[in-house]
């Protein structure tokens, strides 16, 4: 009875958030190509200066985004540490990984979630469609 449900709970899960065939997706769109979060935690044990040090001993601004990808935006979120989104083809996505486990994470702890742009989908059914741009 529990596997049943198990299973019956798994492809609810594939069925119930499907967008609509009939809009194209956005990797068909751009290439393959991809946003990506990545959240760079402040360790709060050490100070900005400590920080700062580990990163720039380890290279992080000579390999940090690597060749192949682009910075959409960095924040400071207040509390948390950074959040950096890039814009990069698929096939650059290890390359990215490897450039955080290599420079970044003595420094910070991170998290690294797979995005994209929803806006052009959805910006038509909103009554206020106005973007921000920075």
């Amino acid at each position: 009875m529990k596997k049943a449900l198990l299973l019956g709970l798994f492809l609810l899960q594939f069925t119930g958030y499907s967008q609509s065939t009939d809009v194209k997706l956005s990797s068909e769109k751009s290439n393959d190509k991809l946003l990506l979060t990545i959240f760079l935690k402040h360790d709060q044990s050490m100070n900005l200066h400590e920080i700062e040090k580990i990163r720039t001993d380890q290279g992080f601004y000579e390999n940090f985004p690597p060749e192949g990808t682009s910075v959409v935006n960095w924040f400071v979120v207040m509390g948390l540490g950074q959040m950096v989104v890039l814009e990069l083809p698929a096939s650059k996505l290890a390359a990215v990984n490897l450039a955080i486990e290599r420079t970044a994470w003595k420094a910070f702890k991170s998290e690294i979630y797979p995005t994209y742009n929803l806006f052009p989908i959805i910006k038509d059914k909103l009554k206020n469609n106005a973007k921000v741009t920075y």
